[in-house]
Formats: structure tokens, C-alpha cells, sequence
């Protein structure tokens, strides 16, 4: 699903117009944007659906993969998302083991 598609799912469920769903859809990515920049511990959740956080990657090494000299990789944080109990059950639930 694109920013868009979920605009028009945001104006269907919402009876809004998609202008102001468009609106809606930015403020909430934008807040949880800005919350994480912040602070690198800050954390954004969300009851039943997920945490959204900055997690530190530990610097290692690499390869570089054209020549196959090795190289160090500095640490750094990267964005991540951690799905809630609820979300995880749902999705169970809509796809069942193969």
C-alpha cells in the first residue's frame, strides 16, 4: 500500500475528504518523525498496534564487495518498528501456516 492508497483508505473509513486525510496522514507520520529525532531513546507507542524506536547498530566489520578489502562499518542508530501483541495475533489469525 502507498501513502496514497492509505490517504483514500483514511478518507473512506473516515468520511473526511482526502485533502484532510492527506493532512491527518502527514501530522501522524511527521509527530512520529519528530519524536524519534529528538531524543535517540525516545520511543513512539502505540496500544495494540506497535512501538516505533531508534536502535543502536553496533559497529562491525564489512567487506567491500568489488575488491573484497575489508572495511569497518561505524555504529550507528537506525529506525525501527516492533510490531504490539495485537497486531501479531491479527495477522496470525489472517495467515495461517502454510
Amino acid at each position: 500500500m502507498t501513502k496514497t492508497e492509505l490517504v483514500a483508505k483514511v478518507a473512506e473509513k473516515t468520511e473526511m475528504s482526502k485533502k484532510d486525510s492527506e493532512k491527518a496522514v502527514n501530522a501522524v507520520l511527521a509527530s512520529i518523525e519528530e519524536a524519534m529525532l529528538n531524543d535517540k531513546s525516545e520511543k513512539v507507542q502505540l496500544m495494540g498496534f506497535g512501538t516505533f524506536e531508534n536502535r543502536w547498530r553496533e559497529p562491525r566489520e564489512g567487506r567491500n564487495p568489488q575488491t573484497k578489502e575489508k572495511i569497518q562499518i561505524a555504529g550507528s542508530y537506525v529506525p525501527a518498528f516492533k510490531p504490539g501483541k495485537t497486531l501479531k495475533e491479527k495477522i496470525k489469525s489472517a495467515f495461517p501456516e502454510k
